[in-house]
């Protein structure tokens, strides 16, 4: 019997708990913190989404984070090159941060000649960011070899998928 109080005070606190829609902090954009703009967020930008200029997503998925190579390769190709461009403006914007390259590659070949084929590609990597004016204290590279595919199987679609330099991000702002 000493059950319903207890569920009955711990109704009352928590509904006691949704009684100011401000009580996490100041104005984040969003509806309920008196922004005028009626719940929408500010500049059309919700911080931290890929739609934010600043933020990692909009890295991954806008400028793009990763350049594939070729078969035993870690020459950059054209669209690698592009990509790589296209981060090296961002880390310029955005110089709270810092980026770690990782290099990986197929299946194909032994765990050493994969490793070292990682560390080419993100030296690669590495090299042509510093070419277009990222700092190389803000740049560290990693080989992971074949131990992180990003697709397991045995055929050349995957590959090819896996045959990549991936710019990490770290620091910053919101992510």
């Amino acid at each position: 019997m000493k059950l319903i109080p207890i569920t009955l005070l711990v109704a009352a606190v928590a509904l006691s708990a949704c009684t100011n829609p401000d009580r996490f902090g100041g104005d984040d954009g969003l509806a309920g913190s008196g922004n005028p703009t009626g719940g929408q967020p500010l500049n059309g930008v919700v911080p931290g989404s890929a739609n934010d200029p600043t933020s990692t997503a909009y890295f991954n998925q806008t400028v793009g984070d990763r350049v594939l190579f070729e078969v035993d390769q870690s020459n950059l190709t054209a669209t690698g090159r592009a990509t790589l461009d296209g981060q090296a403006g961002w880390l310029m914007t955005n110089t709270d941060y810092t980026a770690v390259i990782e290099g990986h590659a197929d299946e194909q070949g032994t765990r050493e000649y994969n490793l070292a084929l990682g560390a080419r590609r993100a030296n690669a990597a590495r090299e042509y960011l510093i070419g277009q004016g990222v700092p190389a204290s803000r740049l560290r590279v990693v080989s992971y070899g074949k131990e992180r595919p990003i697709e397991i199987c045995s055929n050349e679609a995957c590959y090819a998928k896996n045959r990549r330099a991936v710019t990490v991000l770290a620091g910053g702002g919101v992510s």
